[in-house]
């Protein structure tokens, strides 16, 4: 997965310092240390572009998990203002410790709910990508519309206009990496245009501009998505973001299920991202986005998990795989490949984040970002012609080892951490206290 998309038999990656220093066939050279990948996959690590880490406090609750996108986030918004730096914290471990068992080694993180009160959140989620070993993107969201306003969310979860403004730019200053090979960086991500004002959206844009950091959003979702846009915008979503100053290369989105074809073609020559996150747009009934015609626009086009509560499993090979299935449903048996999917998760993941030919891919110079997936076992029987088909249309459900700048984050299918018992016994006491609130 380099710049020739070259496959090779029988290869070697070599690491060193945290970068990929060489790569060959054949004999390998001398290291400290070898990780044998006999009868392996061996693919750059999994770039995950769109998520809610402290979702996974509340999956699968039951009043929500049949409703579509605006009653499903009716019924969770009173539950999520319980979230603190104790729960934040746990729930980006748990949450980045199930990513990392599918292989991902990158994840983004759209944090937008800040209740009053609650402490420095997204440092606490920092802290724990940091003590995992995960390379991670958050995101300071923020909301400004409450009921009162006319929006979704209570009035205790969302923050005023400068507060927002003020935070994230102290976030940017305390936790943004510019380096190569950076371990964090962080991006301006108001949640969505019905949940901000456009003032937010415009004053984000100009902040994110001055900060020179990346811009991301919820974009056309769903039917509702557009409804609301023309009755209170009176314009397209596509529209909208150009009036705001979203409209350039610095920019990703979640979703877009419903962009036009004019816009598919606006979207591509704005070198605008895209996190298809086709799971989550399937449980809440959204639709399939047209994946296909977005590539062929010139879109860089990632693969998103999206929160646990709308998902509910957080596993990049899965979402892979739904999207390899969604494009042949939607756009022909042939337009969906393994190959196809395989570069969402990681060349166009890095497209999204800013980071071509430093993060997705494996040639020298680039990080050493590394999952390795066993091609053995019942699953794999008769896969013998095409490793690359066999790992996507057969299994596995997740990666043998994961690698992270050189570092182990799994390990013969397990994290390496010795935190993991003692982290999932303090979510699961979270989660019980906040789904508690809604029969409170």
């Amino acid at each position: 997965m380099d710049d020739q998309r070259r496959e090779i038999s029988n290869g070697w990656v070599a690491i060193t310092n945290g970068f990929v220093s060489a790569i060959g066939s054949g004999k390998p050279p001398q290291a400290k240390q070898v990780v044998d990948a006999t009868d392996c996959l061996v693919t750059p690590g999994l770039i995950n572009t769109h998520h809610h880490l402290y979702q996974n406090l509340t999956r699968a609750f039951p009043p929500m998990t049949n409703a579509p996108l605006f009653g499903w986030l009716q019924t969770l918004y009173p539950m999520w203002r319980s979230l603190d730096e104790e729960s934040a914290h746990v729930s980006a471990w748990v949450g980045l410790a199930e990513l990392a068992l599918s292989g991902c080694t990158t994840s983004t993180d759209h944090l937008y709910v800040h209740p009053s009160g609650a402490g420095d959140l997204l440092s606490a989620e920092i802290d724990a990508a940091r003590d995992i070993g995960m390379r991670f993107h958050p995101t300071r969201g923020s909301m400004s519309l409450s009921i009162k306003d006319g929006g979704l969310p209570p009035d205790d979860v969302v923050q005023d206009h400068d507060v927002i403004l003020d935070e994230s730019a102290r976030a940017v200053a305390k936790h943004h990496d510019r380096s190569h090979g950076a371990m964090v960086r962080v991006a301006l991500a108001p949640c969505s245009p019905f949940s901000v004002t456009k003032q937010l959206m415009i004053d984000s844009a100009t902040l994110a501009a001055q900060l020179d950091v990346r811009l991301h959003t919820h974009f056309a979702e769903n039917s509702e998505d557009d409804a609301f846009s023309l009755a209170t915008f009176g314009c397209r979503p596509m529209d909208y973001l150009e009036e705001v100053g979203w409209c350039h290369d610095k920019t990703w989105l979640a979703h877009c299920v419903m962009p036009n074809p004019q816009e598919i073609k606006r979207l591509g020559a704005a070198q605008i991202g895209v996190a298809h996150c086709p799971s989550s747009n399937l449980i809440l009934s959204s639709g399939v986005a047209p994946v296909i015609e977005l590539i062929a626009a010139g879109v860089h086009v990632g693969i998103g998990v999206d929160g646990s509560s709308s998902a509910d499993s957080a596993s990049m090979w899965l979402e892979s795989r739904q999207a390899m299935l969604l494009a042949k449903l939607r756009s022909g048996a042939a337009a969906g490949t393994a190959r196809m999917a395989l570069e969402c998760a990681t060349r166009g993941g890095a497209g999204c984040l800013g980071r071509v030919g430093e993060i997705g891919e494996l040639s020298v110079g680039s990080v050493g970002d590394v999952a390795i997936w066993s091609l053995t076992g019942p699953a794999f029987a008769g896969a013998i012609a095409d490793p690359i088909e066999a790992w996507l249309r057969c299994g596995p459900v997740a990666a043998r080892d994961t690698i992270v700048h050189g570092k182990h984050v799994v390990r013969n299918h397990a994290i390496v951490s010795t935190k993991l018992e003692t982290m999932l016994k303090s979510h699961s006491r979270l989660a019980h206290r906040m789904q508690q609130l809604a029969t409170s």
